[in-house]
């Protein structure tokens, strides 16, 4: 018996049916942007973990960096005695805050987590309750990220009565039909049906949709927003857990716009693969909360912290905001000719911010309508084609592509090869 069907039946008495993999394989080993199964089966990683692996898997300096922090101690608490690497990564964090003012850095455990406590923060700051989202927007699986989350399935669907002063506008998608006027308008309406301006906390939204399918939020949405917020007393929250640490050619996605956050939710890639996020926010709004009223008991755990400087120094050493660049130039300019082609399925709607890249599948070649749930078919085959690929958006629509950034040129044009043969007719 295949030794991945042998953990799969293992898996299915052990695990409950509610946590779900997109592919039916057990890794083995992997090394950089390559994947080797059980049965030993080697793939092309386009999913980097869902945006975890920037730096690819086992980068070595990552690796040094947690056996010497291994050498020295795993865990104290930082709430109980403090220890050096989390203060150095908040210092490093704090220099390259996407704000003029002076920032401040808390450590945290999950992207979850961190959004959870931006909203503590932006409440404990405002003396406010009320929190507008957008849909489309993902922010975590916890009962206040889940709220938060704009999209009802798998994520709220049978999981109690929502939270209670969180509010949604609809994002601008344009080829969906969706303008930044009509997210304005809506806000607007919101303040005069739901609640007024001088009640809201935060506004939060990811300057790239991640689960929502890789749209970029327009930069005169930002800036609308930004002056909203400067009215009203308003914390604006730049949700970067899937965005941030190089993937969109920036360190932070919101630096695109041209505006500047009040806080900002890290994850995923900061720490190459290990457990560890943060808040960098303005200093004036983070040291609002009072002495005990943050932290966590593994959060800024110090082989994260370890792992975080790391992952820093190799994104300047290497070069990873121009190697963002070039990969997402590369997979765009490929994918726009297989978007020609008729011997291949309908795509379109090819976007993205430096290497976070996506693209629909159409109902029909040069139409606008896409395939719901369309992309499922394409991540089947491509793992067939030995390529690990997820799909995404609010249909189901949406291909989307994380490789690692350290993933060589050669890397990078297999898993478009196999992109390709996926999406033959």
């Amino acid at each position: 018996m295949s030794l991945n069907i042998e953990l799969l039946n293992r898996r299915a008495a052990a695990v409950p049916r509610g946590v779900a993999t997109a592919l039916p394989v057990f890794v083995a080993r992997a090394e950089n942007a390559e994947v080797w199964d059980a049965d030993g089966n080697r793939y092309v990683d386009f999913a980097g973990g869902i945006a975890v692996l920037n730096v690819g898997h086992r980068h070595p300096r990552v690796m040094a960096a947690v056996k010497e922090q291994l050498d020295s101690y795993l865990h104290v608490a930082f709430q109980v005695t403090a220890y050096e690497p989390y203060v150095e990564l908040a210092e490093r964090l704090n220099a390259l805050a996407p704000f003029e003012e002076e920032a401040r850095t808390l450590l945290l455990t999950t992207g979850a987590e961190a959004v959870e406590n931006a909203v503590k923060i932006a409440r404990a700051a405002t003396g406010r309750q009320g929190v507008i989202a957008f849909t489309g927007g993902f922010h975590g699986r916890t009962a206040l990220t889940m709220a938060l989350t704009g999209k009802v399935t798998p994520y709220k669907r049978g999981h109690g009565a929502p939270v209670p002063h969180i509010y949604h506008l609809p994002f601008p998608v344009p080829h969906l039909g969706v303008t930044v006027d009509d997210s304005l308008r809506a806000l607007q309406f919101l303040f005069g049906a739901d609640m007024p301006p001088e009640e809201i906390a935060a506004i939060i939204l990811e300057p790239v949709q991640g689960e929502g399918g890789f749209h970029a939020a327009p930069p005169e949405l930002f800036a609308s927003l930004r002056k909203i917020c400067d009215e009203f007393g308003i914390v604006l929250i730049a949700d970067e857990v899937q965005t941030g640490f190089a993937r969109t050619g920036k360190m932070f996605a919101v630096e695109h716009s041209g505006i500047e956050p009040d806080l900002v939710t890290l994850a995923k890639s900061m720490a190459g693969g290990l457990p560890i996020s943060g808040i960098i926010g303005r200093a004036s709004i983070m040291d609002k909360v009072e002495p005990g009223g943050l932290g966590g008991t593994y959060g800024g755990s110090p082989l994260g912290c370890a792992a975080g400087l790391a992952v820093l120094d190799i994104i300047e050493d290497e070069g990873l905001l121009d190697r963002a660049n070039l990969i997402g130039e590369h997979l765009s300019s490929y994918l726009r000719d297989l978007a020609e082609r008729d011997d291949l399925m309908p795509i379109g709607n090819i976007r993205g911010l430096g290497a976070m890249v996506a693209f629909d599948i159409l109902e029909t070649r040069g139409g606008t309508a896409i395939s719901s749930n369309g992309a499922k078919a394409v991540t089947n085959r491509a793992a067939d084609e030995g390529l690990i690929l997820l799909a995404c958006g609010t249909f189901g629509e949406t291909i989307r592509i994380l490789v690692p950034l350290t993933a060589p040129e050669a890397i990078v044009s297999q898993g478009l090869a196999a992109i390709e043969r996926a999406l033959r007719l």
